[in-house]
C-alpha cells in the first residue's frame, strides 16, 4: 500500500508537467492525455523498482511516443485551418510561438524529442541521451540537424518576416 501512496503522490504531483512534455511532443492535447495516460500505466508495474520516478516516467514517455510514430499511430487527422478569431493584442509573439512549434511538430520523431527535451525541458545532453536510450553524440547530431531544418523551415521563416 505505501507504493501505492508514493504512486499516486507522484502523479498529483508531476503529471501537469509530463502531460506538457507530452503535448509538445505530439501537438496534440487529446493524444498527449493518452500518451501520459499510457506512459503512468506502464510505470505503475514497474514502481517499486523506481529509483528517479520522474525521470523513468519521463523516459517511458518517449519511448512510447517514439513506438507510436513509428508505428505511424493516429487516431486524428490535424487541420491547418481554423476558425477565424480575432488576433488578442500583442499576439506578434504569439504567432511567432506557433509558427515554430508548428515547425517543430514536421521534425521527426526523435529530433523532436531531443529539441523538446533539450530547449523545453532544459535537460543536459547526457540526460536526453540516457532517456531516449542512445549516446550523447546520437543527441548532438539530431539536435544539430533539427536546428538546421528549423532554420530552414520556409513556413517559419515567411511567418516571422511577413
Amino acid at each position: 500500500m505505501a507504493d501505492r501512496a508514493l504512486y499516486e503522490d507522484f502523479v498529483v504531483a508531476r503529471s501537469d508537467r509530463l502531460l506538457r512534455t507530452a503535448y509538445l511532443l505530439t501537438r496534440d492535447w487529446g493524444v498527449a492525455e493518452d500518451l501520459l495516460q499510457e506512459s503512468l500505466a506502464k510505470a505503475w508495474f514497474a514502481w517499486p523498482g523506481v529509483e528517479e520516478p520522474e525521470a523513468y516516467v519521463r523516459r517511458v514517455l518517449v519511448t512510447t511516443y517514439t513506438s507510436w510514430w513509428r508505428r505511424r499511430w493516429r487516431r486524428e487527422v490535424p487541420r491547418d485551418d481554423f476558425p477565424d478569431m480575432p488576433a488578442p493584442e500583442g499576439s506578434g509573439d504569439l504567432a511567432e510561438r506557433e509558427a515554430l512549434w508548428r515547425a517543430v511538430g514536421r521534425l521527426p520523431a526523435r529530433q523532436r524529442a531531443v529539441v523538446v527535451l533539450r530547449f523545453y525541458e532544459d535537460l543536459p545532453v547526457a540526460e536526453v541521451a540516457r532517456l531516449m536510450d542512445c549516446e550523447t553524440g546520437t543527441v548532438k547530431s539530431q539536435t544539430a540537424k533539427a536546428l538546421a531544418k528549423l532554420r530552414v523551415d520556409d513556413s517559419v521563416v515567411k511567418e516571422l518576416y511577413r
